[in-house]
């Protein structure tokens, strides 16, 4: 897997609404979609561009940098739709490489499709 060590400091990143894949720009006509992994059992983030995985990030900080002035703008709903078929089957670690992880002590098996495309609630 490739560690990357930052994110494309001009992309523009939105709120999603969905826990698993939490953040999503579109640059260059392309869609940059970030899945939260079950850390520490996998690497924090995996970052994707058109459902094809880039690399992997540890760098907590790297979520704050993308809204350091307070919540990001959301998606529209057909641009939610969008991000989410192209991400379907991506759940859990592993999937991008045909290896889902199904391990015991992490909660990727239940990151189906339809558990990710539940809506973020306020807490």
């Amino acid at each position: 897997m490739t560690w990357l060590r930052s994110l494309p400091s001009q992309a523009v990143w939105h709120d999603t609404g969905t826990r698993v894949f939490p953040y999503a720009a579109r640059l260059d006509g392309h869609w940059w979609v970030l899945r939260l992994n079950d850390f520490p059992e996998h690497p924090l983030l995996t970052l994707f561009v058109d459902a094809e995985v880039v690399g992997d990030l540890e760098d907590s900080q790297a979520v704050w940098r993308l809204a350091p002035c307070g919540p990001l703008p959301a998606l529209t709903a057909p641009e939610r739709a969008e991000v989410l078929r192209l991400m379907a089957g991506l759940g859990p670690y592993g999937a991008e490489a045909g290896t889902p992880c199904a391990g015991d002590w992490c909660t990727c098996s239940i990151l189906t499709d339809e558990y990710v495309a539940r809506h973020n609630t306020p807490s």
